[in-house]
């Protein structure tokens, strides 16, 4: 049985608690800014949480508009909050597990950090095609994720390093190693697929869609 408690409010404001003391976060984050088009109009947020990553993006480039989407109530809610006066940002409902909606249309970049890992790995292939769809040639993907470790050794590793233990694993993780998904990208017709950046088992994946 597939397990994701992202759902639960108190697990949603838990993570928020410990995001801020997670290590080496924000260079990822910042990684994902640098490699937004310089001309970017209409951005996808898949698992907004908070809208964090929307609020860099709309930092980074004012104006843009596009949709930041969640299935958490607890994360909508703060997320809802934060764009309230944001013209152009609609915050939806959406999980992860479903397909993209048509009706969203194109954008000029789709991104996402830390959500697309707890989904299981036909949907992650499956989501990553219809990213693809909904990209406008010369679109850009952008993943800041969390992945799979060579071997247990690193993962508990990875564990201890942020503060958290095997015990206090997350259940609602399914996690792929970098290169598996890179070839699914590449597979799938991305070009210039590439790990622009890497910490332990945080990295940013992406890909551009051909013009």
């Amino acid at each position: 049985m597939s397990i994701n408690l992202w759902s639960e409010a108190d697990h949603a404001r838990d993570y928020l608690e410990r995001r801020q003391r997670m290590p080496r976060r924000h260079e990822g984050y910042q990684t994902l800014v640098e490699l937004l088009p310089a001309r970017l109009g209409r951005v996808l947020d898949l698992g907004t949480g908070d809208g964090h990553v929307m609020a860099l993006v709309r930092e980074a480039r004012p104006g843009v508009a596009g949709i930041a989407a969640d299935f958490s109530a607890e994360m909508l809610d703060r997320a809802r909050a934060r764009f309230e006066d944001a013209p152009g940002i609609d915050v939806v409902e959406h999980d992860l597990d479903d397909p993209l909606p048509v009706e969203w249309g194109a954008f000029d970049a789709i991104v996402s950090a830390f959500a697309i890992h707890h989904v299981v790995d036909e949907r992650k292939r499956a989501l990553y095609g219809e990213v693809f769809d909904h990209l406008v040639p010369s679109g850009v993907f952008l993943n800041l994720e969390h992945v799979d470790s060579p071997t247990p050794e690193l993962h508990d590793d990875f564990l201890y390093a942020i503060g958290s233990s095997p015990d206090r694993d997350d259940p609602s993780n399914k996690l792929v190693a970098v290169e598996t998904q890179l070839g699914w990208l590449r597979a799938i017709g991305f070009a210039h697929v590439d790990c622009h950046w890497k910490w332990r088992e945080m990295a940013l994946l992406g890909g551009v869609k051909p013009a």
